[in-house]
């Protein structure tokens, strides 16, 4: 089979089997009710992210199958975090059971498959980091980015947006660097995103749930890791394409954690959180973030298409400031909604 039909059956599987799921109201139906930290306020179903983990599985099989040398060692990592994560969307898993699968995982692709990260290159400026920091680091990373997708996991269309934009970018990414496999398996993770959040985007019919959000946000930190690794694109260029998620998920967990609340409790102090709360539809918050992400992942392929450390230098320094500027216009814009609204 050609390798191009796998990005098709991953998109195929994944919105057919949306299709039903938004429709299933039977035993095994799974809702998310509105909690602390919805924004939403009518159950919807939340076993999206089942669509997507077997949309990836087919497509992701028929591309193992047709390309030599996939990377078939990561498969049982990534089924192990879909499982717990399927499992505490159904009945709820413990915190510590949860935590073990996840460094597991992590550690498993770190060590086993040897994805830890041994140099980070900057433009003008490369840093060599001791072997115990590489492993720790990276594994920390993993747990980290399958951690904060969950949290922006917040609004409808978010996380399936930065999902088919982010890997749309990776694929590009590694095509450029002649690593079709790195690209392909890439376009799988998109297409199967895009065929749920055809049901996500708002108004959602259908949530993806923990299984979608931590499997994609393990990929996300994998790919990461697998592209830096094999020198596809510096780890701070994988960064900037899912820097959406990273900046606001990082900035909320270091703001709280200042002011002494707890960072592990439920909250809705997420950027986009309050900006939906000051006002702003999910359709015109979703549209605002497909902006930013295809900014950010138009930005990461240009620098990796010229290759130029100046050019590298500007879009680092330039994104660091945008960022800056960014959290202080969220901050005038919700102070300024609510002065409004009182």
């Amino acid at each position: 089979m050609p390798v191009f039909w796998s990005p098709i059956i991953a998109l195929l599987v994944s919105a057919l089997l949306s299709t039903w799921l938004v429709r299933y109201r039977g035993r095994w139906a799974i809702l998310d009710h509105p909690n602390a930290r919805s924004l939403h306020h009518i159950p919807r179903p939340r076993s999206g992210g089942v669509a997507i983990v077997l949309g990836l599985a087919a497509g992701g099989g028929a591309l193992a199958a047709a390309v030599p040398g996939g990377p078939l060692w990561l498969a049982l990592c990534v089924l192990a975090v879909a499982a717990i994560s399927f499992i505490d969307d159904v009945r709820g898993a413990p915190v510590a059971a949860r935590l073990a699968v996840h460094i597991a995982a992590a550690a498993a692709i770190v060590i086993g498959g040897g994805m830890a990260l041994h140099r980070l290159d900057f433009p003008f400026w490369e840093l060599v980091l001791p072997a115990w920091v590489a492993v720790a680091g990276s594994i920390l990373y993993l747990i980290w980015m399958l951690n904060l997708y969950n949290f922006m996991d917040g609004i409808d269309g978010l996380a399936g947006g930065m999902a088919v934009l982010g890997f749309g970018a990776f694929a590009v990414l590694g095509w450029l660097a002649g690593a079709p496999v790195f690209g392909w398996f890439s376009l799988c993770v998109a297409a199967a995103s895009a065929g749920f959040l055809l049901f996500n985007f708002p108004p959602a019919r259908i949530f993806m749930g923990d299984v979608g959000s931590g499997t994609l946000g393990f990929l996300a930190g994998l790919f990461t890791l697998w592209g830096a690794r094999v020198d596809i694109f510096p780890f701070w260029i994988g960064v900037l394409v899912f820097s959406p998620f990273v900046g606001d998920a990082t900035w909320t967990l270091l703001r709280r954690t200042a002011t002494g609340e707890k960072p592990w409790q439920a909250h809705r102090v997420h950027a986009y959180q309050r900006l939906v709360q000051a006002g702003w539809s999910h359709r015109r918050m979703a549209l605002r973030e497909y902006i930013l992400m295809t900014s950010c992942a138009g930005s990461a392929i240009l620098v990796c298409a010229y290759d130029a450390n100046p050019l590298g230098a500007a879009v680092l320094l330039g994104w660091i400031l945008i960022y800056a500027m960014l959290g202080i216009a969220v901050t005038r814009s919700v102070a300024a909604c609510a002065g409004n609204a009182a």
